[in-house]
């Protein structure tokens, strides 16, 4: 057994006994690089996080490995950004790779299964403030939603590519042809939202796979979420 399916058999034994159903997906970000040799086993547990209903899995590649002699070519400086603002709300000092966010405000290492399937049934169980409604025609997307309460929150957009391969040439994973899921290749706040009223908006967001986040304001908890293949 490689490196890699032992540790997709660690993830689903770690499953085993935990509720697979609830309306809305527990996000999950990994924060990973080309560049880093840590992360391909990270990497490889995304593709079995994303065969999964409950869950959206979205690899957010990050730059900061760039000068270890391989660019990533996914990786965007939003992407550091967004997972420095993590730290910085969470009162860490410091960001690695690979690391998952999940629900906006847990932290794991990429490559620890059970303590990702953990979160997921922790998160599963919670109850959310907010409930999403999207459709879409084309490259619009409708979005509605209601919060139990008022509170700040960011209405935001992903767009992702399902699957591409990647040669790796140089840096530390000279060599490897590694096969990345749910890549994100745009991300952004559609608009703020007070959550006292409503919410009932259209927006554009490409014509690729994409999802909907409502995450609370200064990168705290994603209080819903909706894929729009």
């Amino acid at each position: 057994m490689t490196k890699f399916s032992a540790l997709a058999a660690a993830f689903w034994i770690a499953l085993s006994g935990t509720a697979q159903a609830q309306s809305q997906p527990v996000v999950i970000e990994l924060f990973t690089s080309q560049g880093c040799s840590s992360c391909p086993p990270a990497d490889a547990l995304m593709h079995e996080l994303v065969k999964r209903d409950d869950v959206l899995a979205l690899s957010m590649h990050v730059d900061y490995w760039d000068y270890i002699g391989w660019k990533d070519i996914f990786a965007s400086p939003s992407n550091t950004a967004r997972q420095q603002s993590y730290a910085k709300a969470a009162g860490r000092r410091s960001v690695y790779t690979p690391q998952m966010i999940v629900g906006g405000v847990d932290s794991v290492v990429g490559t620890h299964p059970k303590d990702v399937a953990s979160l997921i049934a922790k998160h599963t169980a919670q109850d959310k403030d907010v409930s999403l409604d999207v459709s879409r025609d084309d490259d619009m997307v409708t979005i509605a939603a209601t919060a139990k309460q008022a509170g700040q929150y960011e209405v935001k957009f992903v767009n992702y590519r399902a699957a591409q391969t990647v040669e790796i040439k140089r840096g530390e994973n000279a060599g490897r042809t590694i096969t990345y899921v749910n890549v994100v290749s745009d991300f952004g706040t559609i608009q703020e939202w007070d959550g006292s009223t409503p919410l009932a908006i259209s927006a554009q967001v490409g014509t690729g796979p994409a999802a909907i986040l409502i995450q609370r304001a200064n990168h705290g908890a994603i209080e819903a979420a909706a894929t729009i293949n």
